[in-house]
């Protein structure tokens, strides 16, 4: 497993708060997301996925497991280091490749990748670059928080929320939306889940 040079992250609030929260005695079910398992059993093209704010990922270790290359981008080196310590216990540590920064400023190549998936995180501006990382015949997968979780959760930022019809109505064109749903709440607030594909 490799990491790139993230530049200077140390003092960065959301590696503070999240390798905080990762610390000690921290136990991560590495169980694979629902959105990471469906979009899996497509018919994808080859290449690798990219698993966008990944956190200890069991998505990365799934589509590891399935043979596939993975780009697991954290803002949280705490979350790396779990991802890689279980990638090694199930020899899968040659497949997942930790990438240790921002998703504000990294970029993935352009068409580079079978399946794109954020399944923690919202930015607009992120999920714009995340669609054209996916290849033709690829596809997107992608669940955050909708605005109606400010309700439970008024500190919540807005721009962490999804507006009614996103993701789906950011989509670029020709992009076939399979399915985008809202989730039942939790104590956390609703959640609004979507799968499409470019195509081929």
């Amino acid at each position: 497993m490799r990491r790139d040079d993230p530049g200077d992250l140390t003092d960065h609030p959301d590696q503070v708060r999240w390798n905080a929260r990762y610390r000690g005695g921290f136990e991560a079910s590495f169980e694979p997301h629902p959105l990471a398992v469906q979009a899996l059993s497509l018919p994808l093209p080859d290449g690798p996925v990219a698993d966008l704010a990944c956190g200890p990922s069991g998505s990365a270790l799934l589509a590891a497991a399935a043979g596939r290359r993975v780009t697991a981008v954290d803002i949280s080196q705490g979350a790396l280091d779990l991802l890689a310590a279980e990638a090694r216990r199930r020899d899968l540590g040659h497949l997942i490749e930790p990438v240790h920064a921002d998703l504000a400023t990294w970029r993935p190549e352009r068409g580079g990748y079978a399946l794109v998936l954020g399944t923690g995180y919202w930015d607009r501006a992120v999920f714009a670059v995340a669609a054209q990382a996916v290849a033709a015949g690829g596809a997107l997968g992608w669940e955050a928080f909708t605005a109606d979780a400010r309700n439970p959760r008024p500190g919540l930022c807005p721009d962490w929320c999804l507006e009614p019809g996103e993701p789906a109505s950011l989509l670029p064109p020709g992009f076939a939306v399979l399915g985008q749903h809202d989730l039942p709440g939790s104590e956390r607030g609703p959640r609004r889940r979507l799968l499409a594909r470019r195509p081929a």
